[in-house]
C-alpha cells in the first residue's frame, strides 16, 4: 500500500480521491487551507497550501504519489501553474505527481483540435488554459520524475456528482462521448480511475482522459 496525499483533498475531486484511496487501504493524507468537520475515516487531514510550497514540501515528506485536485479559480487563479512547478521541481524524485486538470485541453477527435478551441464557455476559459499550461510545463520538465496528468469528461464537477459505478473509459488525448455524444463521469468514478492509475500505471509522463 502507498502513502498518497491529496492535494485540495476537501474539495470535489479531492474528497472523492481521498475516500477513494482509503477504501482500498491506503495510507491518505488530505492537504487543505482548513480541515473540514465532515471528514472521511480513515484520512489524515491537515492544514496547508500550494501557495507555500517549501511548507507544502515539508509536510509531504515521506509520501509515494501526491495528487493535485486543485482548481486554478478564485484565488488560485494565475498561480496553480508556478507553484505546481514548484513544487514538481522541489519533491524527491521518487515521488509520482498526479494532477487532475481540466477537460479543455483534450482533443474532441484524434489529431483534432482541443476542446476549449472548440466552442468552450468564455468563462471557463481562463482555468481551462492554465491547467493545459500545467500539462505543457509537466511535458517539457527535465527531471526525469513520473507523473500523469488526467482530463475529466466535460460534464463533471458538483453540479453533476452522478454515482459510483468503477467503470469508465480511457481515451487517451481525446474527450471521452458515449454514443449520443455527450461527455460525463462521476466523482467518484473519476477517483476509480485515479486510484487505478496509481496502482497499476499505464500512463508514465502522459495525460489520459475519462468518461463513460
Amino acid at each position: 500500500m502507498a502513502l498518497i496525499a491529496v492535494i485540495g483533498g476537501t474539495g470535489y475531486a479531492g474528497r472523492y480521491i481521498v475516500a477513494e484511496a482509503v477504501e482500498r487501504g491506503h495510507s491518505v493524507l488530505s492537504i487543505a487551507r482548513s480541515v473540514p468537520t465532515d471528514r472521511v475515516a480513515g484520512a489524515t487531514y491537515i492544514e496547508g497550501t500550494l501557495l507555500d510550497v517549501p511548507s507544502l514540501v515539508t509536510q509531504l515528506e515521506g509520501v509515494d504519489v501526491v495528487v493535485s485536485a486543485v482548481s486554478p479559480r478564485g484565488t488560485m487563479e494565475g498561480l496553480m501553474r508556478p507553484n505546481l512547478e514548484a513544487l514538481n521541481n522541489s519533491l524527491p524524485e521518487s515521488v509520482r505527481l498526479g494532477v487532475i486538470g481540466g477537460a479543455g485541453g483534450s482533443l474532441v477527435a484524434p489529431g483534432g483540435p482541443r476542446l476549449v478551441d472548440s466552442g468552450f464557455p468564455e468563462e471557463f476559459k481562463a482555468e481551462a488554459l492554465e491547467a493545459i499550461g500545467v500539462l505543457e510545463d509537466l511535458q517539457s520538465e527535465q527531471t526525469g520524475r513520473d507523473w500523469f496528468f488526467v482530463h475529466p469528461a466535460g460534464s463533471f464537477g458538483a453540479w453533476n456528482p452522478g454515482e459510483r459505478t468503477g467503470v469508465y473509459r480511457d481515451g487517451g488525448d481525446v474527450l471521452v462521448t458515449d454514443a449520443a455524444g455527450e461527455s460525463y463521469i462521476s466523482g467518484a468514478d473519476l477517483a476509480v480511475a485515479v486510484l487505478d492509475e496509481i496502482e497499476q500505471p499505464k500512463h508514465h509522463r502522459e495525460r489520459f482522459t475519462v468518461g463513460y
